[in-house]
């Protein structure tokens, strides 16, 4: 369920987070003690992975991040967040950086505009991945945790021609790690294929 993040400034981030969780159905504590991350369903069968350290790490912040920007969950949304994190740095957040460029190649499909829009604003603020994530910062107002990251000054930015070529870069990444699991995917099913063809011939 993709809903809208603009909540009153207001609010703690603390707040502003449980009623994300709510909003979005994602549980008390946002999926983070799941074993498993569902993408998709295809009928009866889920798509996912697991759910490791790595990502709850990086997802931790990564919620906040919709809070501050005010992204939405959807596809389109969701590839906003990463060309914003993206741009803005994930340091050393291994899976926020594979997640990431996975994603924001699918938001250039939908609408390569706000894609691009979004990953200039991440140029020009700041984001959560550089600091540690305590009890202090979910009390912090959201109102004053969006301000110091900048994101709302940062908002009408544009691209330089250095970001440009940096974001064209990421994208090109981004497109060859979906191109690399479709391979992946499609040979497992041909072996799937071939193996129950063998099995029942």
């Amino acid at each position: 369920m993709a809903t809208a993040t603009h909540y009153d400034p207001d609010m703690s981030v603390l707040a502003a987070r449980t009623r994300y969780f709510t909003d979005n159905e994602f549980g008390d504590d946002g999926g983070y003690s799941s074993r498993w991350v569902t993408l998709a369903r295809l009928g009866p069968v889920k798509l996912g992975f697991p759910n490791t350290a790595a990502r709850v790490r990086a997802v931790s912040r990564h919620d906040l991040h919709h809070l501050v920007t005010g992204y939405d969950t959807d596809f389109l949304g969701e590839a906003e967040v990463a060309a914003w994190e993206l741009a803005s740095d994930c340091r050393d957040f291994r899976a926020a950086w594979v997640l990431n460029l996975l994603a924001m190649p699918i938001g250039m499909l939908r609408n390569p505009a706000r894609v691009r829009r979004a990953f200039a604003r991440g140029c020009s603020s700041k984001n959560l991945y550089g600091e540690p994530f305590t009890e202090q910062l979910l009390q912090e107002r959201l109102g004053d945790l969006r301000a110091r990251l900048g994101v709302d000054a940062a908002a009408n930015s544009s691209l330089t021609g250095a970001q440009r070529r940096r974001f064209r870069w990421m994208l090109a990444v981004g497109v060859l790690g979906q191109l690399a699991i479709l391979a992946i995917l499609g040979a497992l099913l041909a072996g799937l294929a071939i193996g129950v063809g063998w099995l029942i011939g």
